[in-house]
């Protein structure tokens, strides 16, 4: 597998780590777009060190923070859609894939979810034609179990992708996200649209992003189901320690 490592601990320097990963056995580095990861003319500066000094390969995980693909409040969506679009063009010389997060429902958008849903189709696509014009392709992720957020079944996001008619689109399957909604098997049922993969434990009740082996994902099942996969493989962690945990955990299974 083309394992790679991205850390949700968005206040720490991920400077202070990124040159660690290689010797610890990760190939790659999901970039998330947020907090001191954020990307800008400080960062930037910092990541084409990274490139220039490593093998590792980057993707991106694009900004979520107070964002919403679905928001009926349109200089919110607008903003939204911007933001968006701007990280994709700053990571342009640097990444070939980019994750996205589907949008949710606001106290308007319960209201009115056809028209949410039209808005969080929309906005997608504008993000999969600019990712296209720089050829990234798009990874739109299923989502954890939390009232009102989009994408939290198979049908569901196999239907966002089905709706945004863009080639360079595909599924994001997080392994977490599906444990909490109790559905593991049922994404693994069909890996068609599956373009990238996170992977992350919990005990089926929240998104604790556990090393994998602490919470209840039968990962031996899973790694099975895997075999002829050929995209790359995120293990989301809280620390550099439990990514270098979970790998390990993966390598003694694999």
């Amino acid at each position: 597998m083309k394992i790679s490592f991205s850390s949700l601990a968005l206040v720490n320097n991920p400077f202070d780590w990124t040159y660690d990963l290689e010797e610890l056995g990760f190939t790659g580095w999901e970039v998330v777009s947020e907090g001191k990861q954020q990307l800008n003319d400080e960062t930037l500066s910092k990541l084409k060190n990274v490139i220039e000094t490593t093998n590792l390969v980057l993707t991106l995980h694009l900004p979520f923070s107070d964002l919403n693909l679905a928001s009926l409040n349109h200089p919110i969506w607008k903003e939204t859609v911007r933001q968006m679009s701007r990280c994709l063009e700053r990571a342009s010389e640097f990444v070939e894939l980019a994750v996205v997060h589907p949008g949710h429902l606001s106290p308007l958008g319960t209201q009115i979810p056809e028209m949410a849903w039209r808005q969080n189709i929309e906005g997608l696509q504008i993000i999969c034609d600019t990712a296209d014009d720089h050829s990234i392709k798009v990874g739109v992720e299923n989502m954890v179990n939390m009232p009102f957020i989009l994408g939290k079944q198979p049908g569901e996001i196999s239907g966002i992708i089905e709706s945004l008619e863009r080639e360079n689109a595909g599924m994001t399957l997080d392994i977490g996200h599906a444990n909490t909604n109790g559905m593991v098997d049922q994404f693994l049922e069909d890996l068609s649209k599956v373009i990238h993969i996170h992977l992350h434990d919990n005990k089926g009740r929240s998104d604790e992003h556990l090393e994998l082996g602490k919470g209840n994902i039968d990962w031996r099942k899973v790694i099975m189901r895997l075999k002829g996969y050929k995209g790359r493989v995120v293990i989301e962690a809280r620390t550099v320690r439990e990514g270098a945990a979970s790998l390990k955990y993966l390598d003694n299974i694999v």
